[in-house]
């Protein structure tokens, strides 16, 4: 059997053949392996998998693991995704897909685990996911296994794919959005899988010869961070990962928060945002999940939408201006963050800059500094601005920065290095190792956005940061309640 040959419910721009080997339709299972899109529901991969396995009668095997060599690995990282797959598990149980969460005890102990499940498959599925260390580990496994291995966009609500053109500005890749998304938007998942019919039953057990080696986690039971070999010095939030706090999380955001979302926004403490985002990165909560119960609770219709688009950032969708606001923030900023790494490898250097932003920040690079930090003492909420150091020690304590701040903290910190090139070095740095959304196109797009990605030069050029946007920690001040943030997040606040 082909791929072209079984009915699925996925749009082909979100399927890509990652290898060009044969389905083995004697394999024992369908494998999911499920590495970007951590939830059970609304997930296009999933859906690609159980329509493999209804076309050729075999059962699904998701296969959930968690390495411990990756870069910035801490107790941080690990105890979020933990919680989102002991929810997978309960998901799960009873169900009729089979579950094989696997937690990698020690570097390297994984290995061989991925190739002996996908010697016993079909055809194997997982997540086209274009950020982190991710696409080179497909591109990688593709070439071992034995058999086919599709790679399903499940990011968006737009498909990658859709435009091989690079947006340099959000009002370009806005008016492409507005253009182009219609056509999309009656393409979604499925709301849940596992109520698909005709679905064939996991049968398992794995034989032991594999349990053995490779143990799975005991989901009524889940193991000691200490015992693995990763950060330890960068604490678990306080709030939980996984699909069922990422619904709680929505559904308390569109209830109490999105009708002050517009003129919220700003408010420090009492926030209006949906603080969605580390549920969005590990794939805990569908971008399409979100825009469906927004839609629901709008009372929308694709027949409301505006007939030109014009690139607004209001007006088009024909929902009320907070729904207007925040979709904004969801589709146009989130999106144009992985159009941009999905189609451009050097993502993440400081070369992919704008060629104007690149000539001015090198001009100034020589300028007099009112301050030159070192990392340690960025991250250690060691200057003299009481306000970046709030910045700071929230993104320690709670593993994100408000969203007006995190502007600010990324702005301060190209003013206060020796090199634009050191600024940058140090915002990757501190963003992946403490923000639960970091190691992601969106965060990337945040970060380079200070230094003039998707903006434009301004004026009047200025010492520094030449004619890239400025922003100060006096006019900061000016916009929120910075007195309430500083006491919240003051010293001695953050664990």
């Amino acid at each position: 059997m082909q791929a072209d040959e079984i009915a699925t419910r996925v749009p082909t721009l979100r399927l890509r053949a990652a290898n060009d080997r044969p389905v083995r339709e004697d394999g024992d299972f369908v494998l999911y392996w499920m590495i970007a899109y951590r939830r059970t529901t609304w997930n296009f991969a999933f859906d690609r998998a159980v329509d493999w396995a209804k076309a050729l009668d075999k059962p699904v095997l998701v296969f959930e693991p968690l390495r411990s060599g990756y870069r910035w690995a801490s107790d941080r990282i690990h105890r979020f995704v933990i919680d989102g797959m002991v929810a997978n598990g309960a998901r799960l149980a009873g169900s009729r897909v089979g579950y094989f969460p696997y937690l990698e005890p020690e570097n390297g102990a994984g290995q061989g685990l991925f190739e002996t499940l996908a010697e016993r498959a079909a055809v194997v599925v997982t997540d086209d996911f274009p950020c982190f260390f991710l696409p080179r580990m497909v591109a990688a496994a593709a070439d071992r296994l034995p058999v086919l291995l599709e790679s399903v966009d499940g990011n968006g609500v737009l498909p990658m794919r859709a435009t091989e053109k690079v947006f340099l500005r959000a009002v370009d890749f806005r008016r492409f959005l507005q253009k182009t998304l219609p056509a999309h938007l009656g393409d979604r998942p499925r709301q849940d899988p596992l109520t698909t019919r005709g679905l064939p039953e996991w049968q398992g057990p794995l034989p032991e010869d594999i349990t053995d080696r490779w143990p799975p986690m005991d989901l009524g039971n889940p193991p000691d961070l200490a015992d693995f070999p990763i950060d330890h010095e960068v604490p678990p939030v306080s709030y939980s990962g996984g699909s069922e706090a990422a619904a709680e999380l929505l559904d308390r955001f569109l209830e109490e928060r999105l009708d002050r979302y517009q003129d919220g926004r700003r408010d420090v403490i009492d926030r209006a945002t949906s603080e969605l985002s580390p549920y969005l990165h590990f794939g805990h909560i569908s971008v399409h999940e979100v825009f469906s119960a927004l839609a629901d609770r709008e009372d929308w219709t694709p027949d409301d939408l505006a007939p030109k688009a014009t690139g607004s950032r209001s007006g088009w969708w024909g929902m009320g201006e907070n729904a207007e606001s925040f979709l904004d923030e969801l589709l146009t900023w989130r999106e144009v963050g992985y159009n941009m790494a999905c189609l451009k490898e050097d993502y993440t250097a400081f070369d992919s800059l704008p060629a104007w932003a690149i000539e001015t920040l090198e001009e100034h690079a020589g300028d007099d500094r009112p301050e030159v930090y070192t990392r340690e003492e960025f991250e250690g909420a060691k200057t003299e601005d009481e306000l970046w150091n709030a910045a700071q020690r929230e993104l320690i304590r709670d593993g994100r920065i408000h969203n007006y701040l995190r502007m600010l903290w990324g702005k301060k910190i190209l003013e206060w290095s020796a090199t634009p090139r050191d600024a940058l070095d140090v915002m990757i740095e501190l963003n992946n190792k403490y923000a639960l959304d970091g190691r992601n196109p969106n965060s990337y797009s945040g970060i380079f956005w200070c230094l003039g990605r998707y903006d434009r030069p301004w004026g009047p050029e200025r010492p520094i940061f030449g004619k890239i946007r400025f922003m100060s920690t006096a006019s900061t001040r000016r916009k929120l309640d910075a007195d309430a943030y500083e006491r919240e997040f003051g010293i001695g606040r953050l664990f």
